[in-house]
This record gives C-alpha cells, sequence and structure tokens, in this order.
C-alpha cells in the first residue's frame, strides 16, 4: 500500500506553531488544486468515498481529529490523524473514506489535479473493476 505520511516543517515558540508545504519538496507532486472541509461538528458519518483515475492527494487535520480508511484492492488501513503537521499521502487508485470527526475537525487537502468530476469513482464494485485492468 503507498500510502504515508508526511511530515510538514513545525516551528515553534511561545507564540505559537507555523507549518508550510512547497510543491515537489514536503508534497511528492505540483499543487494544482486546495480546498478544505469544515464545520464538521463530531459527525460519526462515513464520508467522501471515492478513489481517483489521475489525481494525488495529501490531507491533513489541521484542526480535531478524523479516521481515514483505506483500500487498495488488496489491503485495508485505518489512520488516525491528530496533528496538524502530520499529513496522509493518498496515490491514485485508492479507495478512501473519512469518518468519526471529532467536533470542529478541518481538513485541508491538496491535490494534484484540478477538479474533473470523471476523475472520480464513486462506485466501489466500478473501483475494484478499475484496477483489475
Amino acid at each position: 500500500m503507498e500510502i504515508r505520511y508526511i511530515e510538514l516543517p513545525k516551528k515553534s515558540d511561545e507564540r505559537g506553531s507555523l507549518s508550510f508545504m512547497e510543491s515537489h519538496k514536503q508534497i511528492p507532486f505540483d499543487i494544482k488544486r486546495v480546498y478544505y472541509i469544515y464545520d464538521l461538528k463530531n459527525d460519526k458519518n462515513i464520508r467522501w468515498e471515492h478513489a481517483h483515475h489521475e489525481t494525488e492527494q495529501v490531507i491533513f487535520c489541521i484542526h480535531g481529529s478524523v479516521i481515514l480508511w483505506f483500500d487498495d484492492g488488496q489491503e485495508k488501513k485505518e489512520i488516525k490523524m491528530t496533528e496538524p503537521n502530520i499529513g496522509v499521502y493518498i496515490p491514485i487508485n485508492m479507495w478512501h473514506y473519512m469518518k468519526d470527526f471529532s467536533d470542529w475537525c478541518i481538513l485541508l487537502v491538496v491535490a494534484s489535479q484540478h477538479y474533473d468530476e470523471k476523475d472520480y469513482i464513486r462506485n466501489y464494485a466500478d473501483f475494484l473493476q478499475s484496477i483489475k485492468k
């Protein structure tokens, strides 16, 4: 499974902390899109079940906590995210979803491609079929 952690540099002092990321340094691709997910209030539902044909992503939980779940068709893995400077790299053709959001959880996602609905695989059976090709 190609899921891996990406640790951003962290600069801290008594005033607070700062982390940063750059394409091809901490992030292993050109960043073409950045978005964030917020206003999640202790949501136990499963959200955002899908995979991508072409888009790589790195997801950060910049506030609160969330559980990410991954499936490459052979292996399944679950990761609890709690640290704002630790991201998880999601390669193409990786089924994933999020669950167990803490109160006021905020997720930041950087992506290698611009949004294109045709890039999404939203049905698990279709995902399994696509990775057999």
